[in-house]
């Protein structure tokens, strides 16, 4: 009973997915570059809210989204909700970086958390956040190598990957210039394997 109860939930989510997906909005980008299993993308520019928060980089990583959350879901200064935009990003950096990518960066004590915002808007139009924590950024448009997996996405699997990034990266035609990030699209309570992560960096070409 229960194995056929999983069969039905593996299956459904197989059919699902890409519908959730489809119509859930992610950075633009486009693909310059293969290498192997790694993509190297250039991104446009964007905007995002990013939050602060102390803790270990799971915990980090689940506080940071309640904040943001929050804000996209009405805690701003039009009282409008904005739509929930993939990835949600993670970079680990010892220094205060405002262009990462939703992300987190480790920086004075905490980690940065970040939601990318809809094409839609402009610095102009985005509302404010009433909570003086979640800041709106400009990112510049940059070229990432980006590798994807599934499954995991703890702390252990997001360095283990990361590490393959980095040396896959450093015997190609592009040098790593920046710190890593993580980047997140889908829910919780997605089935492992059928989960979308990413670990990046941004790359020049040497």
């Amino acid at each position: 009973m229960l194995r056929s109860a999983f069969v039905v939930l593996a299956v459904l989510a197989f059919v699902l997915m890409p519908v959730a997906r489809a119509d859930t909005e992610e950075p633009r980008y486009t693909v310059v570059d293969k290498i192997g299993a790694i993509e190297v993308r250039q991104y446009a520019p964007r905007l995002a809210a990013d939050v602060i928060v102390p803790g270990d980089e799971e915990d980090a990583r689940s506080a940071g989204f309640r904040q943001l959350a929050d804000y996209i879901f009405g805690n701003n200064t039009t009282r409008s909700k904005i739509a929930m935009t993939a990835p949600v990003a993670q970079e680990r950096n010892e220094r205060i970086d405002m262009t990462a990518p939703v992300a987190q960066t480790r920086e004075a004590g905490g980690w940065r958390i970040r939601f990318f915002m809809p094409a839609k808007y402009t610095r102009e139009t985005l509302p404010r956040p009433n909570n003086p924590a979640v800041q709106i950024v400009e990112l510049p448009g940059e070229t990432m190598a980006v590798l994807r997996f599934s499954n995991s996405r703890s702390a252990e699997a997001v360095a283990a990957r990361t590490v393959e990034l980095l040396r896959v990266v450093a015997a190609s035609r592009w040098a790593a210039n920046g710190a890593p990030v993580s980047w997140f699209y889908d829910p919780p309570w997605t089935l492992p394997f059928f989960r979308r992560n990413e670990v990046a960096v941004a790359v020049t070409a040497r």
